[in-house]
């Protein structure tokens, strides 16, 4: 193991997600780091950091998920706080990077949020990123400082590889995210489907057609995130009435929103396999679901860029 320039680390965490957080600090053999992260009667954050960070390689935890603006708020606000305690170094560690989706101008007038979120961490005084799964991954080029861009196929590539499916087809939802369904049918050595879809608006989806074969087989369909669910729902029940044996769906971010379980309990998907980059409320949790945890993998990036390790062996199958 190589030396850190730091004379130890923090974990902190935010309130996004405590479970993970908690997995993650634990993993890595310390506690949370002692904050209280608040609200004022107004409902403005209140950070206290109450132990000192000096000189320490510091990482907070914290997915800005919904609620987004208040977690993305506490993030920024904890960055601030241990910047002007004087911490060593600050990796801000963003299992879920929200306002992604608006990574380009996709038409006249639009913004770029994803870059104005990586503007107004910067400015808060983070040294470093480490996230997963990014909507796009160019928006890595939209920071000036380090990013780890961890992926969350390997982990979903094992569950599967364990499962020993046969006839096994990977589907793409739509031309986006082919790239992914390409890494992901490598090491199960098994083909791709496309569907092709149209989106008439934001959060809703038509599917058009399937390019690939699909009948007889068990498909996986693999995505980055599931919002409001249209657009796995639709491409489950188009791929079953295509004559597929079984349908199953992956993502990494189980975004949740909307009518999203009700779509995902009346589709044709037998199961679907989660990561917990976020918290899913027990009354979103169906029988059809698996979820699996990302901490392991986040515990071991924060250990390696703590000890300037490369990182580049947790993208392997």
């Amino acid at each position: 193991m190589k030396k850190s320039m730091f004379s130890e680390f923090k974990v902190f965490a935010g309130n996004s997600n405590d479970v993970l957080a908690e997995e993650i600090a634990s993993l890595m053999g310390k506690p949370l780091g002692r904050c209280t992260v608040k609200k004022f009667s107004d409902g403005e954050v209140s950070v206290s950091i109450w132990e000192s960070v000096r000189g320490c390689d510091v990482f907070i935890i914290q997915s800005t998920c919904n609620p987004v603006n208040d977690n993305l708020m506490e993030l920024l606000i904890m960055i601030d706080a241990m910047k002007r305690a004087s911490a060593g170094r600050i990796t801000a560690v963003i299992p879920y990077y929200g306002y992604a989706r608006q990574d380009r101008k996709a038409k006249a007038r639009d913004p770029i949020t994803a870059k104005l979120v990586a503007n107004m961490l910067e400015a808060a005084g983070a040294d470093r990123v480490l996230t997963m799964d990014l909507h796009a991954a160019q928006i890595q080029g939209y920071f000036d400082i380090p990013v780890d861009h961890l992926l969350g196929m390997p982990i979903i590539q094992n569950y599967f590889i364990q499962k020993e499916i046969e006839d096994l087809v990977i589907v793409s939802p739509d031309h986006g995210s082919v790239p992914r369904a390409r890494k992901m049918a490598e090491p199960l050595n098994c083909p791709i489907a496309i569907v092709d879809k149209r989106r008439p608006e934001p959060n809703k989806s038509e599917i058009m057609n399937i390019i690939g074969d699909v009948a007889g087989k068990n498909c996986i369909i693999i995505d980055d995130m599931i919002d409001t669910a249209g657009t796995i729902s639709n491409a489950a029940n188009a791929i079953k009435e295509l004559g597929a044996k079984s349908v199953r769906a992956a993502a990494t971010h189980a975004v949740l929103s909307g009518p999203a379980i009700e779509r995902l309990e009346n589709s044709a998907i037998e199961e679907l396999v989660l990561l917990n980059t976020m918290p899913i409320s027990e009354e979103k949790i169906i029988s059809k679901m698996k979820i699996l945890s990302v901490g392991p993998l986040f515990a071991d990036a924060m250990t390696r860029i703590h000890t300037n390790d490369t990182i580049s062996k947790l993208f392997e199958i």
